[in-house]
C-alpha cells in the first residue's frame, strides 16, 4: 500500500498491517459496489443482518483453520 495515502501514524507491523488491509478492502468495496459505509440507504435491521452474515463467513473460516490445524497436529507454524 501506499504509505503516503495513510493519515495516522505507523504503530507497529501488525496493527499497520490491519490498517492498511482495512484502507485496501474500503477502496475495494467503493470500486467494486460504489458505495461506502457513509450510505444511508440501509435499515438498522439491515446493517445487523450484513454483520452477521460476515460474522458466520468467520465462523466458517476458524472451523476450517481448526480441522487442519487439528488434522496435520500443527501447533505452531
Amino acid at each position: 500500500m501506499d504509505k503516503g495515502l495513510r493519515l495516522i501514524n505507523q504503530t507497529d507491523s501488525i496493527v499497520d498491517s490491519i490498517i492498511d488491509q482495512f484502507v485496501q478492502r474500503a477502496t475495494f468495496g467503493k470500486q467494486k459496489y460504489g458505495v461506502d459505509l457513509d450510505r444511508e440507504d440501509l435499515s438498522i435491521l439491515e446493517w445487523i443482518e450484513h454483520a452477521k452474515q460476515e460474522h458466520m463467513d468467520a465462523i466458517l473460516y476458524l472451523e476450517k483453520l481448526k480441522k487442519i490445524v487439528e488434522t496435520k497436529d500443527i501447533q505452531y507454524l
